[in-house]
């Protein structure tokens, strides 16, 4: 009993609790967010802040750097003995995770010790992890045109005179392709004017079935990080997709303020569209974090002026709401690797990215998407992690692209962190990818209208040639690069037997670390686990997932139903409706270690 009362004072202490106040409904939190330009009365950050620069470092200053050593391994120390004695803070929690949930937490308060370029240098030691399977990359750098784009970007559009350039790189995965090259042996040697020929008497090339082409746009507080950075998302999702990643290098603030990225992002899109002529359909565009948010400002630009829209879009973790006003910053800090701003400006990612705009845009809706209006816009594959600080406002996105008649696939994952899918030591990482897959390959194939085009001969002229050049590099799981070039690559690809079938042995080889009892999903287990039919949803152990509709008027919901079956899987046939005054119906289907299925409510409320 002794040891179970100093735990629970161990972790109590370090974990705040949800105030009365904060457990609101959906509806009525939606309520502070429906006006761009007022603030929530929860808001977390000064409007009045100003961009700063760090203070001139002076001899005195050195002490503070062996104390902040001191005092984070002393931290790192008693979590260890903490798991030890007491096990993980979190359910489902390996020693992985404690150890780096340690170190991230609190390091905003030592911000002063540090510069932009020491932070982006840490950031980048993200690299050295391993990196999942085989693939290849290549690096592509273009020029930045004029393309009289209207909008908020106009001014920044006008401005451009061909000479400034953006980077990026492609991103296949070994098996795809293997495929390609199959599906090209026919033309191999048919030079783009052919290929315009044969295109305008035929409907292209016959055979193509890997049409996806996936934008990547990557997170980091829009000040840190890089496409090659986010190597571990970009790679897996390109396997479980069959789709042709291209991954950009947006300008990063404080060098670049709104709406520089946004700017930067649509002008990869349409490089996308009109350059290489890849129907918008068959785009889909995918971030992380800051990405995410991007993400969604990427869409509502295109639905604001009249562009075509992409086929959907899979956001992990998007952070939609810059003026940190949920509950969970404060709920969730003691487990999430996202350490809160401090209360200056130094290093403040939010200051930093909107600089001498911060009260213009801080509530606009290609900056805070949570204040926009969602109608129009493709199926949205949203997933994060329970433990993170990010959970609120992105349930309530969900809950509010689901009103405007947006089909939400909305996931959360239990004791998940931030952007969890960039931990291969978790087993939720999978599961998170198969998903992927699914809405891929069968929820966006049957929501669109018309469905996916084949790409015609001149989008995949252009694509092999962005692709499958000299610079193209084969990338091995420990990140090292094997082989260059297009005669490297081939030599190196004809060693490798291609078996179209046998891809789920490559997908799981590099998350082989598992929490104890945590089973391994293959890709056709989640698809039948993930399905919903007329009877109800099935879902793996750890995924609470909310579905989405529009136009029915439902009554309000029962807090809690208890389900039948063994964990971790269980068949639910209960579902938990939106509030009675809003016209619209969310199925949310929860399975948590006590099997109770929670409502959009209660979830948040918790």
């Amino acid at each position: 009993m002794l040891r179970d009362s100093l735990r629970f004072l161990y972790y109590a202490s370090a974990s705040p609790a949800a105030s009365p106040s904060d457990c609101k409904p959906l509806s009525t939190l939606l309520r502070d967010y429906e006006t761009p330009g007022v603030l929530p009365p929860s808001t977390r950050i000064d409007r009045t802040l100003k961009l700063q620069s760090q203070r001139p470092w002076n001899f005195w200053d050195m002490w503070k750097y062996p104390a902040f050593a001191v005092g984070k391994a002393a931290c790192l120390a008693r979590d260890i003995v903490a798991y030890s004695l007491w096990g993980p803070r979190r359910r489902t929690w390996g020693i992985e995770m404690t150890i780096i949930s340690s170190l991230m937490r609190d390091v905003s308060r030592h911000s002063a010790l540090a510069d932009i370029a020491m932070v982006r240098m840490v950031m980048g030691l993200s690299g050295l992890v391993p990196l999942p399977g085989d693939a290849l990359v290549t690096p592509v750098t273009f020029r930045v045109r004029k393309r009289n784009l209207r909008g908020i970007i106009q001014a920044l559009d006008a401005q451009e005179t061909g000479e400034r350039e953006l980077s990026g790189e492609w991103i296949v995965g070994k098996k795809l392709w293997q495929a390609l090259q199959s599906d090209d042996r026919s033309t191999k040697q048919v030079d783009e004017e052919s290929i315009l020929v044969q295109s305008i008497s035929s409907d292209g090339p016959v055979g193509r079935h890997h049409s996806r082409v996936m934008l990547y746009i990557h997170g980091g507080a829009y000040c840190y990080s890089s496409a090659a950075a986010q190597r571990m998302i970009s790679i897996p999702l390109s396997k479980y997709t069959d789709a042709r990643v291209f991954a950009i290098n947006y300008r990063l603030a404080p060098e670049t303020q709104f709406p520089g990225p946004l700017h930067d992002v649509v002008s990869a899109y349409m490089r996308l569209t009109d350059d290489l002529q890849v129907p918008s359909g068959n785009i889909v565009v995918a971030g992380d974090s800051a990405g995410g948010g991007l993400c969604l400002a990427l869409l509502l630009y295109l639905r604001d002026n009249g562009y075509s829209m992409p086929g959907g879009a899979i956001l992990f973790s998007p952070w939609v709401d810059l003026t940190l006003s949920c509950p969970s910053w404060e709920t969730n800090a003691a487990y999430d690797i996202v350490p809160s701003p401090g209360p200056d400006a130094h290093l403040h990612p939010v200051v930093m990215y909107l600089g001498d705009g911060l009260q213009q845009y801080l509530t606009h809706p290609y900056a805070s998407p949570l204040f926009g209006r969602f109608e129009g816009l493709p199926p949205l594959l949203i997933q994060c992690g329970e433990a993170e600080v990010l959970r609120d406002e992105i349930g309530l996105l969900a809950h509010k692209a689901s009103l405007a008649g947006v089909y939400v696939q909305h996931e959360i994952y239990e004791d998940a962190v931030h952007v969890f899918q960039s931990f291969p030591f978790l087993g939720l990482v999978n599961a998170a990818f198969a998903s992927c897959h699914d809405f891929v390959f069968f929820k966006l194939s049957g929501l669109q209208d018309p469905s996916p085009k084949l790409l015609g001969g001149i989008c995949e002229a252009r694509l092999e040639h962005d692709i499958d050049n000299e610079n193209v590099r084969v990338v091995r799981g420990d990140g090292t690069e094997t082989c260059a070039g297009r005669r490297g690559v081939q030599e190196h690809m004809n060693h490798e037997p291609h078996d179209p079938n046998d891809i789920e042995s490559e997908l799981y080889s590099w998350a082989s670390t598992r929490p104890k009892g945590d089973p391994i999903v293959s890709i056709a287990e989640t698809r039948d686990l993930l399905r919903t039919d007329v009877g109800g949803v099935e879902a793996p152990s750890g995924l609470r997932r909310i579905k989405s509709t529009l136009s029915v008027l439902v009554a309000e919901p029962p807090l809690v139903a208890k389900i039948k079956g063994p964990y971790p899987y269980s068949r639910a046939s209960s579902r938990a409706h939106s509030h009675s005054s809003i016209t619209s119906f969310m199925e949310q289907f929860t399975l948590s270690s006590n099997n109770c299925i929670m409502t959009p409510q209660a979830h948040l409320n918790q």
